[in-house]
């Protein structure tokens, strides 16, 4: 069969995320609310105009990141009186029910980002379903991990987790949202991930699920340096030797530029006899409007 056929990207946002709401974006921004406080931020990929007027931005936010002079990424909350520097918020699916810790950082992100919901509830069914048909526990890994939304639906799940991110601070992020949680079973690894994941593979380690959610460009713990579209490829190669025969997979990519038919192609190399879906995370503001933040593309 020609594999250009039914390669089709399909669209998918969280609908259910009731501690979370995208209320504008526009004007390269985005105002979202996050439980009971409402967070003005950058965002490249809002190219349109707001639809809510900056006094009625201003009127609303609890906290505004400002760019630092001659950064893309750094900067300051400008926050009213009263807003903390921690809270919680709580997602819910099924019978998984995730508290995760937020703050606001230097570079703009709060711990969370809130379409991954969607792969949430993917890797939740797949692995209870897999855990109802076998024992042991299926064992799922988790790499470039941060503060750990996938490797808390995961141990909802009944699985054995491995986190696996290379800065210490977000692990231990990580692990008070599992104890927020009431979850357990999850290892944590502080490494950089190419060296982790070729451990593995000389130990000959299989996993029944993985998720990849690689930066754009990072540092490993040791200080090495990470480069997306050098990088991935050959992680990838490693990666194809970790993944149980009825394993499944999740590459997400946040690179703007990096499309989600990209992200389909690689897989379909590395895994010729697969089912590759793929497509793009949104968040839908209360106009309606629809802004992209993440192509990703699984191995079912």
């Amino acid at each position: 069969m020609d594999k250009s056929v039914n390669i089709t990207p399909i669209l998918l946002t969280p609908d259910d995320f009731t501690d979370y709401r995208l209320i504008d974006s526009g004007d390269y921004m985005k105002l979202e609310q996050f439980g009971g406080y409402v967070l003005s931020r950058p965002e490249p990929q809002a190219i349109w105009a707001k639809s809510l007027s900056d006094k009625e931005w201003e009127r609303m936010s609890h906290s505004r990141f400002i760019k630092d002079k001659g950064s893309d990424e750094r900067g300051v909350w400008n926050r009213t009186k009263g807003m903390p520097d921690n809270w919680n918020i709580r997602y819910g699916y099924k019978n998984m029910s995730l508290d995760m810790q937020l703050a606001m950082t230097s570079f703009k992100h709060v711990g969370i980002f809130p379409e991954q919901a969607v792969n949430w509830r993917y890797i939740y069914d797949r692995l209870c379903a897999m855990s109802s048909e076998s024992s042991p526990a299926p064992l799922m890994l988790n790499l470039f991990a941060y503060t750990g939304g996938a490797s808390l639906a995961a141990a909802a799940a009944g699985a054995q987790v491995t986190h696996v991110d290379s800065v210490k601070q977000v692990v231990t992020w990580a692990r008070r949202n599992m104890e927020s949680s009431g979850l357990d079973g999850i290892r944590w690894i502080v490494e950089d991930a190419r060296k982790f994941v070729k451990k593995e593979v000389r130990r000959g380690r299989k996993y029944n699920g993985i998720i990849l959610d690689p930066p754009a460009y990072g540092r490993g713990a040791e200080g090495e340096k990470w480069v997306l579209e050098q990088d991935i490829y050959p992680l990838m190669l490693d990666v194809k030797e970790l993944l149980a025969e009825n394993g499944f997979l999740i590459l997400n990519l946040y690179s703007m530029g990096f499309s989600s038919l990209l992200a389909h192609s690689l897989l379909s190399q590395l895994f010729p006899d697969r089912k590759i879906t793929h497509g793009e995370l949104y968040l839908s503001d209360v106009s309606g409007r629809r802004l992209p933040l993440s192509t990703f593309a699984r191995v079912e």
